[in-house]
């Protein structure tokens, strides 16, 4: 908890006198602080809120008048004495602040002049000199001494318990605590919030509760047999008196009476016990005497049964009536602070919290005050976790960091700051060590996109000397094509003048010798014999022949078997000459043409 305290004043008015109590009128002070928190010894929570509410205060009666006037003799005799332990002098002082806006007062018994070290100090008694001297301390006196030190500004307090002599003069230091200081200010800011919504009720005086009426004395006197008794009287008078005793109680009179009664019926069995007691001590036995007593007194036992019985269930509920209002008002505030931070974040108390708060109390009034103490005290604890989580939120810049807020939110503020601070730098690192892969990545990549160019470059110039080889090599195989062909004309042209040599050297013997006649084979006599084209060809091979050459040179088909062209046996012969003569004439045209 933040805790601002601004506006300092010290107010030069006496203690006790008309100023000094219109002053305290307006302020919270620190000798009611420890009411407020509920753990004063003198007074209530719920009678702080009523003064305050209302500025009507108790009158102080002479008996504690004189406490005030003892304590006040001993605080001016024991001034002189303090003053020399510490070798500073003490002065009283009131002094205000404003402490997170609230309005805070302290008076103090003694301050130095250098405002550093105060002085608190109460009568003498042997518990609180007991806890001075083994430095423990109740909570009535140090919360009243940490909002001194927090509206004066000192460092420390001497508290002492005296009579006023030096002999019966104990003190102990006392300084700051930081946690209760944050409870004082959480405590006061509750307490103004519940003197606001204070409603008045209306002053009830306490029933003291009464019984029936007195029964009238049971007389017997025996001497061997009764000789004299009211008892029948006595009967049916008591039982007149136990029918109208009344066992429906709904206010707080019917609920003293019954306790009142129960009592009385008691006191009724124990007189009918007496009298039976009595008449036994006078004779051996009258049984219709005993019966009648025993009735009667069987009668009293049952209705005191039945209002005990009562009594306690109306006890039982009147507590868990007021147990269930602080918890439903704590539950409406608890709810009201779950919709303030955004969730239900904020820890409720445990189901037995305010039973255990007024356990072991007797009055309703004493519960009540318990109750709603303890509710005060859970709603301050509640608002200071609603405060820390609202601090811890406004810490958060990035919530995705945070995935788990609900769980951690009501840590202090301290530590939820440094969990944060923590996750903060752990994604830094992680963001760091991205882009420290990212830039190697991109390093990699420019050097494998280096090296691929450099690679292509190198493969670009072997592909340039590779096709500067080849271009040689084909401007090489080029030439020695030229050459092949020079080669090849020059040895085509000398190969046409030997064959126009040897074409000379023919013609020059063509011309000297005769051409000698062709000699063709004799026809064959037509026996009617037929041979196909391809049994023809058979016997003229490697020369092939065609129906359609075979028709060019004047031989015809004899005929047709299946696709087989016919030809006739005898036309062999003719076929043969036909083709000399036209192989010469073919020759001799060659020889002309190439003479």
């Amino acid at each position: 908890m933040n805790i601002t305290i601004t506006n300092r004043v010290t107010h030069d008015c006496a203690q006790g006198s008309d100023a000094w109590h219109a002053l305290r009128a307006k302020h919270f002070t620190a000798s009611e602080a420890s009411a407020m928190l509920g753990v004063s010894k003198y007074q209530t929570r719920a009678d702080l809120i009523k003064r305050k509410a209302t500025g009507l205060a108790e009158e102080v009666d002479a008996g504690t008048q004189r406490r005030f006037d003892a304590g006040h003799a001993a605080e001016a005799a024991a001034r002189p004495i303090v003053e020399s332990h510490l070798g500073d002098d003490l002065y009283p002082i009131t002094m205000t602040a404003d402490v997170n806006g609230l309005p805070l007062l302290a008076s103090m018994d003694g301050l130095t002049m250098l405002g550093d070290t105060g002085w608190e100090t109460k009568l003498l008694n042997q518990d609180l000199r007991a806890d001075v001297e083994a430095g423990t301390l109740h909570e009535h006196y140090t919360v009243q001494m940490e909002q001194q030190l927090m509206v004066s500004g000192a460092d420390r307090i001497y508290f002492t318990t005296t009579d006023g002599t030096p002999e019966n003069t104990f003190g102990v230091w006392y300084e700051s605590n930081p946690a209760l200081r944050e409870r004082i200010v959480a405590g006061w800011a509750q307490f103004a919030k519940d003197v606001a919504a204070y409603v008045p009720e209306p002053e009830t005086v306490k029933p003291a509760g009464k019984a029936p009426d007195a029964l009238p004395a049971l007389r017997i006197e025996v001497t061997g047999m009764v000789t004299a008794s009211n008892l029948a009287a006595f009967r049916e008078h008591a039982l007149a008196v136990f029918g109208g005793i009344k066992t429906d109680l709904q206010t707080d009179a019917d609920f003293a009476d019954a306790e009142r009664t129960v009592k009385w019926c008691k006191e009724v069995e124990d007189r009918l016990d007496a009298a039976k007691q009595h008449a036994l001590s006078q004779t051996a036995s009258i049984d219709d005497l005993f019966r009648t007593i025993d009735a009667i007194k069987e009668e009293a036992r049952q209705k005191r049964l039945t209002l005990d019985k009562l009594v306690k269930a109306e006890k039982e509920n009147r507590k868990s009536e007021i147990v269930a209002q602080a918890r439903k008002a704590f539950a409406d505030h608890w709810s009201a602070l779950c919709r303030r931070v955004g969730g239900e974040w904020i820890p409720a108390v445990g189901v037995s919290y305010f039973a255990d708060a007024i356990k072991g109390l007797k009055s309703l009034d004493s519960m009540r005050d318990k109750a709603s103490t303890a509710l005060a005290h859970a709603k301050i604890e509640a608002n200071a976790v609603a405060d820390r989580i609202d601090a811890n939120r406004k810490t958060v810049e990035d919530m995705s960091l945070m995935p788990d807020f609900a769980q951690v939110c009501t840590k202090a503020t301290d530590d939820f700051a440094a969990l944060y601070a923590m996750r903060k730098q752990q994604r830094a690192d992680a963001e760091a060590k991205r882009l420290e892969a990212e830039r190697e990545k991109i390093r990699r990549e420019e050097e494998a996109k280096a090296r691929a160019e450099a690679e292509r470059i190198a493969q670009a110039e072997r592909d340039r000397i590779r096709a500067e080889e080849q271009a040689k090599v084909l401007e090489a195989s080029a030439a020695e094509r030229i050459r092949l062909r020079a080669e090849a004309e020059a040895r085509e042209q000398a190969m046409q003048a030997d064959a126009a040599k040897r074409a000379a050297d023919l013609k020059a013997m063509a011309g000297a010798l005769p051409e000698p006649p062709p000699q063709f084979a004799q026809p064959q006599a037509d026996t009617g014999a037929k041979i196909t084209l391809g049994q023809i060809n058979q016997r003229l091979s490697p020369i092939a022949l065609s129906v359609a050459g075979l028709a060019q040179l004047g031989i015809q088909p004899a005929g047709k078997e299946r696709a087989a062209v016919l030809y006739l046996e005898s036309d062999v012969a003719r076929i043969c000459s036909v083709l000399i003569r036209h192989l010469t004439t073919v020759a001799r045209g060659e020889i002309k043409e190439a003479a």
